[in-house]
């Protein structure tokens, strides 16, 4: 007779471990979801606001359809994180335009302690004063501390509020 309680035991430790790899962000962006999602889908303007202080975006490939692929890559510009450069690569899984993103990323590295499948979930809502975006990043690799990704996050926002919320 099999014990079930082993293997719920495992199963809660499995959804334990991948929440606490995980984050949630959130800010109101004084801007349309239409020009909020366009930010997500451009490549010339996604290099300009996701890399976090301190670090620069090159896009080598993006294609911004369901199914479509990118890759890009991270350089450090200060020289507290040098040498620090990741370049990743991932799938656009959901385009929904003004409303929702939804894309895995991989980064391109030997060390296991960067491997596996992120996901990133954002969600776009018109709320009064513009638009309030929540990205959800799940399944973050052991050697980024969540505690960095939120902050990378919340660094990216601020830069993605400047960039929209100027034009």
């Amino acid at each position: 007779m099999t014990d079930n309680t082993d293997n719920e035991r495992e199963s809660q430790e499995e959804a334990t471990t991948n929440e606490v790899r995980s984050i949630t962000v959130t800010r109101v962006i004084e801007a349309s979801p239409e020009r909020v999602y366009e930010a997500f889908v451009d490549p010339d303007e996604l290099a300009a606001w996701l890399p976090p202080e301190g670090f620069s975006c090159e896009v080598h490939e993006s294609d911004a359809t369901e199914g479509g692929t990118f890759r890009m890559s991270f350089t450090a510009d200060i020289e507290e994180f040098e040498p620090y450069a990741h370049t990743f690569h991932g799938t656009y899984e959901e385009l929904s335009p003004g409303e929702r993103v939804v894309y895995t990323e991989e980064f391109e590295s030997d060390d296991p302690g960067m491997a596996g499948e992120m996901t990133t979930t954002v969600t776009l809502e018109k709320v009064s004063g513009g638009t309030e975006v929540t990205a959800h990043q799940a399944g973050i690799p052991e050697n980024i501390p969540p505690q960095d990704a939120n902050e990378g996050w919340n660094d990216s926002l601020g830069n993605l509020a400047e960039l929209v919320e100027r034009a």
